[in-house]
């Protein structure tokens, strides 16, 4: 017993530094995010710096299992599920439909967009990786994160300062583009992994596109729209009450991203669309109105998340020179992202999205990219496809699978930083 309690990263831990960080956190909640303008994101991933191995060694979740990928992939699926799915239910009656076409401008274009100029920075930078390689490191740091935009547009100050339309715009988008991530990432592992160009942009084709994103989005409707039936039917017959319908928005969101995993279909898209057809038609969204308890369970996921990305970093890899990874050009991509990634094309784009009245409404939408929990999860996924890496890497695919995770975890980490700023009031737009 004594030997437990000495031993350095015990997994127990956890519970300890998430439930004491929770509740320090609820304490001073409306000093932190209402006067300091910080959420629960920076202080998260800060105080799971803290607790980490590079710090206080007290938190390492890299030392619980032997298949570290396989433990942080299934933790940022069930977070990024239920802020997927969250997102779907919370938008307006039929959002998806009625805003179809602004969404489709502002995501595929600046998606495709900010692919193309990040991998060409990538592989500029990193010399030693090739252009493919450089498709699929940006392809993890495509995606607007879910988790931070809601932590963002969801203040006090953001509710106030910006306008409601552009919130639920950014809100739509970041969940919408962090399940097409999927094609970009696998165009870019089929060129790598395959052997002819045709057979990877066949596999791309029909795996990347019909089988997990077309199939994803269905299964996930098919699935939210069932389930509004069978509560509204339940419900007439009086078998369901208040606090079920609020359990269902966990337990479907859980059951969505299982069915569609275990297909192999692209679970992040379906569970934003389980989230979004189950509100459709707003009853869903009328029987759980002013409950909190999809609100508190999202704080301690997000919370914990972040605990754990903090205390994951891998700080030691950022200097890696065998590798050709130098904190330098680490900062250059990072600097090079924000100012090109997302900026440029809607700043061309905005005047065909009637939601982004001005030019300062589209830099500020631009500069809106924050980069998180579906990175992470899009790079790790990566890895679990990509040969595992000797030392020093033996070719092209195990390099890629050596430098994937150091540079995205750079990138996410100074986005995390950033972001924070968005919130106060001389740098948002309005």
């Amino acid at each position: 017993m004594i030997d437990h309690l000495l031993e350095v990263s015990s997994p127990s831990y956890a519970y300890i530094i998430l439930g004491g960080f929770v509740v320090a956190f609820s304490m001073v909640s409306l000093l932190v995010k209402e006067k300091l303008y910080i959420n629960e994101v920076v202080l998260g991933t800060g105080f799971g710096v803290l607790m980490g191995p590079h710090c206080a060694n007290i938190f390492d979740p890299r030392s619980w299992t032997t298949d570290t990928n396989r433990l942080t992939l299934e933790v940022m699926r069930v977070v990024l599920a239920m802020g997927l799915f969250a997102i779907g239910v919370e938008l307006p009656q039929s959002y998806m439909a009625k805003h179809a076409k602004s969404l489709m401008i502002m995501v595929v274009p600046t998606m495709a967009f900010g692919w193309l100029v990040s991998a060409g920075f990538v592989r500029a930078l990193f010399p030693n990786l090739s252009f493919i390689s450089g498709l699929a490191i940006a392809a993890c740091l495509t995606p607007t994160d879910p988790i931070i935009c809601a932590a963002i547009v969801g203040g006090r100050f953001a509710v106030k300062h910006v306008p409601l339309n552009l919130r639920r715009l950014l809100a739509a988008e970041s969940a919408s583009n962090d399940g097409l991530a999927y094609p970009f990432l696998s165009i870019s592992l089929y060129l790598t992994t395959e052997s002819s160009r045709r057979a990877a942009i066949g596999k791309w084709f029909l795996i990347g596109w019909l089988y997990q994103v077309i199939l994803g989005v269905i299964l996930g409707s098919i699935l939210g729209y069932a389930f509004s039936q069978i509560m509204k039917y339940t419900q007439n017959k009086g078998f369901i009450d208040r606090q079920s319908y609020v359990a269902q928005y966990l337990a479907l969101a859980v059951f969505t991203i299982g069915v569609t995993s275990t297909l192999g279909s692209d679970d992040l898209l379906a569970a934003f669309a389980a989230g979004s057809a189950i509100s459709w038609d707003g009853h869903f969204n009328l029987q759980t109105e002013n409950e909190m308890f999809s609100s508190v369970i999202d704080l301690v996921l997000n919370c914990a998340c972040f605990i754990y990305i903090g205390a994951w970093i891998p700080f030691e890899q950022f200097n890696a020179p065998d590798l050709g990874i130098t904190p330098w050009r680490l900062v250059v991509l990072f600097l090079v992202i924000v100012i090109l990634r997302r900026i440029p094309p809607l700043l061309l784009l905005y005047k065909w999205i009637p939601e982004i009245r001005n030019w300062r409404e589209a830099m500020f939408s631009g500069h809106f990219g924050p980069m998180g929990v579906g990175a992470i999860f899009i790079s790790t996924l990566a890895l679990t496809r990509l040969e595992t890496p000797q030392n020093p890497p033996q070719n092209q695919e195990q390099l890629l699978a050596a430098v994937l995770q150091p540079i995205v975890a750079f990138v996410v980490l100074c986005s995390i930083i950033i972001r924070k700023h968005h919130t106060y009031p001389t740098s948002t737009p309005y």
